[in-house]
């Protein structure tokens, strides 16, 4: 109480809010202390918020944080921001407020999105969030994220047994002897909520040598001391969550009688909520299937005569259920839920959708909507594997139009030329070509600039020529989103030959601008890893750090997945640049590729990295690696294809003509010399915002000479 008692002081005077986080094991006291704060705050004038955060249900700050209108934008990145900024107003409105969030580790996205972003930018208030989680779930994300701010830990193990009197004597009265309290103390292994369940069956006059071990037996052995219906209201209690509504629930007297025998606490007038999570956990976990999904249907219909905008809640209860209204409610709540970026919960939300739609033409926008939101949400394997799957219900409807309307709504953005799944790109191509021509203009131009896309650097005169007609009707049609979605393909095909970089320059500073005027976040970012790569290959590191800034700071405002995976490779290619040890952060780097999400990036990846950087340094090279798609390049054993062209054409060329030089191979030398030519002035790889080779000027006067001496 001390640790929280003093961070409250803190918050006070620094008049800035401040994180407090609370960890135990299930029954080890964290919603129990969170209580005594907050009882002991209220009297000294402090308010006080309380959100719970079951497990599947709706976000813990529903219960904080009265409902917001924000102004709308076809962003769902800006839509969070805004969110989050009147959040924070609401916060700091009330004084000093202390909030609550019990049990994160079960948190939402939106939940530990939120907490994250009023942590990392405090806002100016005293506000104190104390966060409850169980050690045995910890939420390593959520912790890792609001780690910098240095909160304030309190770690609650087992009671010794010379405070179990005390605790048996706040919980229900009695004062009991040493060999009492020695007993609840072997029986509870000193769990605080198992010690106050044992002094409340000792209050009823129980012998504790009857009572079962156990504290989910004792909680449901209380439980049938109850009345039958106080049980059933009860019951209804713990499918609806952590947090009741009288008027859900219906009952007050029986209600009334669960708070007196201490199953709930009355939190505000018509308000209540479990006293601990292990007690709902065992009143649900003792439902047969049939009663919970029963029950939750009671509780949906509830819920959909008085609070029917909570679509969240009604997915959830009528998905529980089985029933048919599922489907319905779980795509509004996925619609909703990237309205406020939250992908991770749309993605769950557009499954449950899923799983209730029969109809092709329904499952097809369904499954497009996951392929997004998976896609947004870090999930790319999944996500391409779902998006071949709408290629194979395409399949089986002869519907130009429909099949138009699901290639055009995967518009996401991307940065890196070379394809995660060479063969899905080709069906995708195939089919958009097949229904090109029956398409309206502004349709037509997201599907021309989806041919360049898919085909990246490989797609030779029909890509260039795809991404150039999609501009050209972007422009025409002034559809700022399209022209975004259009320079994305223009870069993507701006790889074509050596030195192209200015071009990638105004490609970048456009969407930049058109980006930012019309709240298009994701091609906001998209356009500042456009320059930051393009200023690296022109050696202008003063201009690409305040991209890669711009970067990281709209990834920590919006909290962007993914983004960081760039500015970790970019600090690496700094550390380089400056000829320093830099394998540790090359390795750093790699390792938020290993999940497998990016193999068109990752094969070969880091090894190629540490060999550029070791011949760039002057260093001894190490070609023993795994250079995956690079080994022709990095350990040649016969003739070296040309390079692919995309970020790293130059670094490849540049490695390929160290080899013909070393062979005296004077035809190779003449043509790599051409090749590179219009790249004089860069960095070989640069352009990747990865790695470098060091200057092409290096590689173009040794082919010089080499060509001279042949």
């Amino acid at each position: 109480m001390t640790q929280l008692t003093d961070a409250a002081a803190r918050v006070v005077s620094a008049g800035r809010l401040g994180l407090a986080l609370v960890g135990g094991e299930a029954g080890a006291g964290k919603t129990a202390l969170a209580t005594a704060l907050r009882a002991r705050l209220e009297t000294e004038g402090w308010t006080a918020r309380w959100g719970g955060n079951p497990e599947d249900a709706p976000s813990g700050w529903t219960h904080v944080l009265d409902p917001v209108d924000v102004e709308p934008s076809s962003d769902p990145a800006v839509v969070r921001f805004r969110r989050h900024q009147a959040a924070r107003a609401q916060l700091a409105s009330h004084g000093r407020l202390l909030v609550v969030l019990d049990d994160v580790h079960w948190a939402d996205e939106e939940t530990t999105a939120l907490l994250a972003s009023l942590v990392v930018d405090p806002v100016v208030a005293p506000v104190l969030i104390v966060a409850t989680y169980r050690t045995t779930d910890a939420p390593t994300t959520l912790l890792g994220r609001v780690a910098r701010s240095e909160p304030t830990r309190v770690y609650l193990g087992g009671l010794a047994v010379s405070d179990v009197a005390a605790v048996v004597r706040d919980a229900v009265g009695l004062d009991v002897d040493a060999t009492t309290a020695a007993v609840i103390h072997q029986r509870s292994a000193g769990n605080p909520f198992f010690v106050r369940e044992l002094a409340r069956l000792l209050a009823d006059d129980s012998d504790l040598s009857t009572v079962p071990d156990g504290v989910r037996d004792v909680v449901r052995y209380r439980l049938f001391q109850l009345p039958a219906a106080v049980q059933a209201v009860l019951h209804t209690a713990s499918v609806v969550g952590d947090t009741v509504a009288l008027d859900v629930v219906g009952s007050l007297d029986e209600v009334e009688i669960a708070v007196r025998h201490g199953f709930l606490v009355e939190t505000a007038a018509g308000q209540f909520q479990f006293s601990h999570a292990l007690v709902r956990d065992t009143l649900y976990q003792g439902l047969t299937r049939s009663r919970r999904a029963h029950l939750h249907r009671e509780v949906g219909r509830t819920l959909e005569r008085l609070r029917p905008e909570d679509v969240a809640a009604l997915a959830h209860h009528f998905s529980q259920a089985s029933d048919e209204r599922a489907g319905r409610y779980a795509r509004a709540a996925a619609e909703l839920a990237e309205r406020r970026f939250a992908f991770s919960e749309a993605a769950r939300f557009w499954r449950i959708a899923l799983a209730c739609a029969t109809d092709v033409r329904d499952r097809l926008a369904l499954t497009m909507g996951l392929v997004r939101a998976l896609s947004f949400s870090g999930s790319l394997g999944e996500s391409r594997a779902l998006r071949a799957s709408a290629l194979d219900l395409l399949d089986s409807v002869d519907d130009p139009h429909l099949t138009a309307q699901v290639i055009a709504s995967f518009d996401v953005p991307a940065i890196w030329t070379t394809h995660d799944d060479p063969a899905l790109a080709a069906r995708v191509v195939a089919v958009t070509e097949r229904v090109l021509p029956s398409v309206d203009p502004a349709t037509r131009g997201r599907l021309l600039a989806t041919i360049a896309m898919e085909l990246r650097s490989s797609g030779g005169a029909r890509a260039v020529q795809a991404a150039q007609q999609a501009e050209a009707v972007a422009r025409e049609l002034d559809e700022p989103a399209l022209l975004a979605f259009a320079l994305n393909a223009r870069f993507m095909q701006s790889f074509s030959r050596a030195g192209n970089t200015r071009d990638r320059l105004r490609i970048g500073t456009e969407l930049v601008s058109l980006a930012a005027r019309h709240s298009l976040l994701a091609f906001e970012v998209l356009g500042h890893l456009i320059l930051l790569q393009s200023h690296s290959a022109l050696a202008d590191f003063a201009a690409a750090d305040v991209h890669a800034e711009q970067v990281a700071r709209l990834g920590d405002d919006y909290q962007l997945p993914g983004v960081g995976v760039f500015t970790q490779w970019y600090r690496a290619l700094r550390a380089s640049v400056a000829g320093q040890d830099v394998s540790a952060l090359y390795r750093s780097a790699a390792a938020a590729l290993a999940d497998g999400q990016m193999p068109g990036f990752d094969d070969g990846m880091l090894s190629f990295a540490l060999l550029c950087h070791e011949i760039h340094n002057g260093l001894p090279v190490d070609r023993d690696r795994d250079f995956g798609a690079f080994t022709p390049w990095c350990r040649p054993s016969g003739e070296i294809p040309e390079s692919p062209r995309d970020q790293l054409f130059e670094a490849r060329t540049c490695l390929h003509a160290a080899q013909a030089v070393a062979a005296a191979d004077v035809e190779t030398m003449r043509r790599l010399y051409d090749e590179l030519l219009p790249a004089t002035g860069e960095l070989a790889g640069a352009g990747s915002g990865m790695l470098t080779l060091g200057p092409v000027d290096h590689y173009l006067d040794e082919l010089a000479r080499g060509i001279q001496r042949g």
